[in-house]
């Protein structure tokens, strides 16, 4: 009995089995600690997008819906985000700061277990915080630029159009000598006086308004004026600094209304180059800050333009003596959208670029439109002279359905990129792109 005994502790035939047995409950632990935390990882990780997006949603009611209606809104976003198969998911510690424009927020949830139930791990509870800011609280430079061109001189209106072409016609209120006019009863030398005394709104007239609207938006935003600042600028053969960033808004009107400021209809520029204006603008912007204090401001720059490169002279086929003194020719196929490409030279200083484009419509009745603006893209020098690349579905269509193209390229982001083609919409225009970018809040934590 006693030899049988030893041959049996002796024997080692049900080792592998004892010890797969021994070793299996902390191998399925292990396993099901990597699965069930991956899980839990991912679910946190949903969890903090769907936070913030509730977050950044409601605050943009902040100041304008009372405490009880902004936490609705707040649980209501969460709930959308939230994929309805998850459960258990609790949202608290809601805290409305009206006059810091902030909200803060937690969420919980118990993710429940799979093989960790093994080891009697039944869930992992997760947690994630969220606090949003509008930039109300920050300080903001606000660059407002307009583009000079002639282009811009074109009536706002089909009525205005049409007026301009049977008295003068031309559609554009140009500055130059275009021939005596004769209206009720008094002669005018320039397409530009004939417009003002006929009572023509000009889109350099209705760009004003636009800005005009924006001033009154940063009154409503900053009425203490000590966080948003307003600059003007132009832009022609160079950018032209009109007004430096400003907290007064009075100052920004009056420079608006002062012919002298050469911002409105009274003066236009000889000829549109963005690749000379964009690099002088550069200068004057500077790099922008994190908003956090004054002397680091967020910056913002809107830009109402027809986005069109181009010299006044090729209408009149006469050598320009700018940068094209030899050919007209050379001058029409260089008459082409910007290069989307320049535009970085601001959005390299981490400013935002908001691009409204007072679209250029087809005036195929128009001889000048036809040779430049309505000739193909492929024609033009947009590529070869000036380093554009010119996307392969329009190099057969005319220049005027790729100046969009570019300047929705030009801006910081598309949501920074309107266009109008009617007097109400440019007006609008501006002003909603300034909504927009104020409406983008950041995250503080």
């Amino acid at each position: 009995m006693t030899r049988q005994l030893r041959k049996l502790l002796a024997h080692r035939g049900g080792n592998i089995a004892i010890t797969f047995a021994l070793l299996l409950v902390p191998v399925i632990t292990a396993v099901g600690m990597s699965l069930d935390y991956v899980r839990a990882y991912n679910v946190r990780t949903k969890m903090q997008a769907d936070l913030d997006t509730a977050l950044l949603a409601a605050v943009r009611s902040v100041g304008t819906l009372n405490d009880a209606a902004i936490e609705k809104r707040v649980k209501d976003w969460f709930a959308a985000q939230t994929d309805l198969t998850d459960s258990g998911y609790l949202l608290d510690d809601i805290d409305i700061d009206t006059s810091g424009q902030k909200i803060s927020a937690m969420a919980r949830v118990a993710v429940p277990t799979t093989l960790l139930k093994i080891a009697d791990i039944k869930q992992v509870d997760v947690s994630v915080s969220s606090t949003v800011a509008g930039p109300g609280e920050s300080f903001l430079n606000v660059y407002i630029v307009l583009d000079k061109s002639a282009s811009m001189m074109l009536a706002a209106t089909s009525a205005g159009q049409t007026a301009m072409l049977n008295t003068a016609g031309c559609a554009f209120a140009c500055h130059v000598s275009e021939g005596s006019h004769t209206y009720k009863g008094k002669t005018y030398s320039t397409n530009y006086a004939l417009a003002k005394a006929m009572g023509v709104q000009l889109r350099t007239d209705v760009a004003l308004d636009a800005v005009e609207e924006v001033l009154d938006m940063i009154d409503r935003y900053d009425s203490s004026h000590n966080r948003i600042k307003i600059g003007l600028y132009s832009v022609g053969q160079t950018a032209t600094e009109v007004l430096p960033p400003t907290f007064s808004t009075t100052d920004a009107r009056k420079k608006l209304s002062d012919n002298s400021a050469g911002l409105n209809s009274a003066t236009s520029a000889a000829a549109t180059y963005f690749d000379y204006s964009l690099t002088a603008l550069k200068k004057m912007v500077g790099t922008a800050g994190d908003g956090r204090t004054a002397s680091a401001p967020l910056k913002l720059v809107l830009m109402l333009t027809d986005g069109v490169q181009s010299e006044r002279n090729w209408v009149h086929q006469t050598s320009s003596g700018i940068r094209f003194p030899t050919a007209v020719d050379s001058l029409r196929k260089a008459t082409t959208p910007l290069n989307p490409l320049w535009c970085d030279d601001v959005k390299n200083l981490d400013a935002s670029f908001g691009v409204l484009y007072t679209e250029y419509l087809p005036m195929t009745y128009d001889w000048g439109y036809n040779v430049t603006v309505g000739e193909k893209m492929s024609t033009s020098v947009f590529a070869s002279v000036w380093g554009g690349t010119i996307k392969s579905a329009y190099k057969s269509k005319p220049r005027q359905e790729y100046i969009p193209v570019a300047l929705e390229e030009c801006a910081s982001s598309s949501d920074l990129f309107i266009q109008a083609d009617s007097s109400s919409e440019i007006e609008a225009g501006l002003s909603k792109l300034f909504q927009q970018y104020v409406a983008k809040v950041r995250l503080t934590n």
